[in-house]
């Protein structure tokens, strides 16, 4: 079922190869998508950036060209196909998606993948929290289970992953050590859940943590920054600890032994959200959890700034600079 008033052409920022920023093209001509069976078109109102963007467009990751970069947001349900599943979606609705192509005033996404967001919820507070709150909730629920009173070691907790990471850890009663990369970026981490803050670039992290933990370092690391950071993380586990590598945005991390492993009996991960993800009743049941979480607890999404769909390209210069402290978010 369609909407008559929807235009055939639509704006929108593609890539035609892989590169710096100057290879993201800002287009107000490029066509509306048509939504396939299970499918369901949204006119979108916030985009959420993330890291992975980044290592899309840079060629870190291949995709097809040309392509739509971007794998969340959120808006409104303008039409829904006349076959297929669409789980009671219809035009409308207000929603949060993951995905591909979400760079764009228009996204044709599969109806499974298509939360309703409650009416309580804020414009823009669902497109900052979807895909980097799912991250951090599933992961220290399946990476690793932290329990109250564990040590947690969360390098880049200034990031919004880090952000979400932090102030979930300290819900389940877990003691968290974050670090950044600045001093200036050790507010947001305290205020936010982070027990203990570290700049990382000043050296000392292991050393901290075998003083915080009285010598028996963390239950797990969950680290969002790679090249940087990863070994003084691998060394700061405790016996029987877990790493869990989400990002690189220090550079990926540098090959290194597995035997590396065997003295404390360490376990490394690299986990895509995305894999948890995989059926209708994953999403609903980690989104539902993830947003009675922000509602109860007032969550804003952490917004570092909101710019124009225009002005993507200085977006990403900021992140890929590492100016940023939280979520980034496109404004359709």
């Amino acid at each position: 079922m369609a909407s008559s008033s929807i235009s055939s052409v639509m704006k929108g920022v593609i890539i035609e190869k892989t590169g710096g920023i100057d290879v993201l093209q800002y287009k107000t001509d490029l066509p509306v998508p048509i939504p396939k069976d299970g499918e369901v078109l949204i006119k979108n109102d916030f985009i959420g950036i993330n890291f992975i963007d980044v290592n899309f467009r840079s060629g870190r990751y291949p995709l097809p060209m040309p392509h739509t970069l971007g794998v969340e947001a959120e808006g409104t349900i303008v039409s829904i196909p006349s076959s297929g599943e669409t789980y009671g979606l219809k035009p409308g609705d207000r929603v949060a998606w993951i995905g591909s192509g979400a760079y764009a005033e228009f996204s044709a996404v599969s109806a499974s993948k298509v939360y309703p967001l409650p009416s309580s919820l804020k414009p823009g507070i669902a497109a900052a929290s979807l895909s980097q709150g799912l991250t951090a909730l599933i992961f220290i629920n399946k990476c690793y289970h932290v329990q109250k009173g564990d040590w947690i070691l969360v390098q880049g907790a200034s990031g919004g992953v880090g952000l979400w990471l932090c102030q979930l850890l300290r819900a389940v009663g877990a003691r968290v050590i974050g670090t950044a990369s600045l001093d200036e970026k050790l507010k947001l981490p305290a205020q936010n859940g982070a027990e203990f803050t570290l700049n990382y670039t000043s050296g000392g992290v292991v050393e901290t943590v075998q003083e915080l933990t009285e010598g028996k370092g963390v239950a797990a690391v969950f680290d969002s920054v790679g090249a940087a950071t990863f070994d003084a993380g691998l060394k700061s586990l405790a016996r029987d600890g877990t790493m869990v590598s989400i990002g690189n945005t220090s550079g990926a991390v540098p090959p290194f032994s597995i035997t590396e492993l065997s003295a404390k009996n360490l376990r490394v991960m690299k986990p895509s959200v995305f894999g948890y993800l995989s059926t209708r009743e994953e999403f609903v049941g980690w989104a539902e959890k993830l947003f009675d979480f922000v509602v109860k607890e007032g969550i804003d999404g952490m917004v570092w700034k909101t710019y124009p769909l225009e002005d993507v390209a200085k977006a990403h210069e900021d992140m890929e600079g590492r100016k940023t402290s939280g979520k980034l978010l496109l404004k359709v």
